[in-house]
């Protein structure tokens, strides 16, 4: 199974869990598929010896080795594909699929890319704006309640992505952009595309989520993401130019 899945290569991550318990279960229910990297992005009230309770000894070492963070952005940097969890479906959460479809994509991505899956709070889930980081939304099929706890809905994304990794897989995914490397490309695409007035400047975030969707469908590497920030800085240039270029001009004239 380590040729099919690298499950090194695979975290939990935790926005903003309000229950210290919840993140000992979800601790346990990794050690029992494997998975042993946790990220706890802001968590409310955090107690260790409550969370140690839950993980057992079994899997105290995951709780004690958990990064934790103050900031999505932050926590999601080193990550080059995220997958977000969510129960509500809407205009802002297309291209959702199950976890066991998911986990059959993440198998190859995982050989040579670090995977983030990402759960929301308890009370209320990932926002749109905590899923504009994600690549990939996974739902949990329910009936009409939909609402799961914390550590089930951790236990069955680890355990769909440990099935798949059992079963024979011959596809190769390389090395994609991290987070950190889309976002700084985001960031600079936005700049110039509110400068030559492409998108408005009032709520850019809002025009530049059908730019976020449009990318993150292709899956970028590395050097994809370098071209595009090349042709970023080629615009920003070429402006600049032609703005002192007619300085010089009027001021001939006059």
């Amino acid at each position: 199974m380590a040729d099919r899945v690298n499950l090194d290569n695979i975290s939990i991550v935790l926005m903003q869990p309000r229950y210290s318990e919840n993140i000992g279960a979800a601790a346990r229910a990794m050690r029992n598929m494997g998975i042993h990297q946790l990220v706890i992005v802001d968590p409310q009230n955090f107690e260790l010896y409550d969370a140690l309770k839950l993980a057992t000894h079994f899997a105290s070492d995951i709780v004690e080795k958990s990064s934790v963070c103050e900031d999505l952005r932050a926590a999601l940097t080193p990550f080059n594909y995220v997958v977000g969890a969510t129960a509500r479906l809407g205009k802002q959460r297309s291209l959702i699929q199950t976890p066991s479809k998911l986990a059959q994509k993440l198998i190859p991505i995982s050989i040579e890319n670090r995977i983030a899956i990402l759960f929301g709070p308890e009370d209320k889930g990932l926002s749109n704006e905590d899923l504009r980081y994600c690549h990939a939304l996974v739902n949990i099929p329910t009936t009409e309640f939909s609402s799961l706890n914390l550590a089930q809905a951790v236990m069955l994304m680890c355990y769909e992505i440990f099935i798949a990794g059992i079963e024979a897989n011959e596809q190769f995914t390389p090395r994609l952009a991290s987070r950190h490397e889309l976002d700084g490309m985001f960031d600079q695409l936005k700049d110039i595309l509110v400068r030559i007035s492409y998108i408005n400047a009032e709520n850019p975030d809002y025009w530049m989520n059908n730019f976020r969707r449009f990318f993150t469908r292709l899956r970028l590497q590395a050097k994809e993401v370098n071209i595009i920030r090349g042709l970023c800085r080629q615009v920003d240039w070429y402006g600049k130019k032609c703005y002192e270029d007619g300085k010089k001009n009027n001021s001939n004239i006059s």
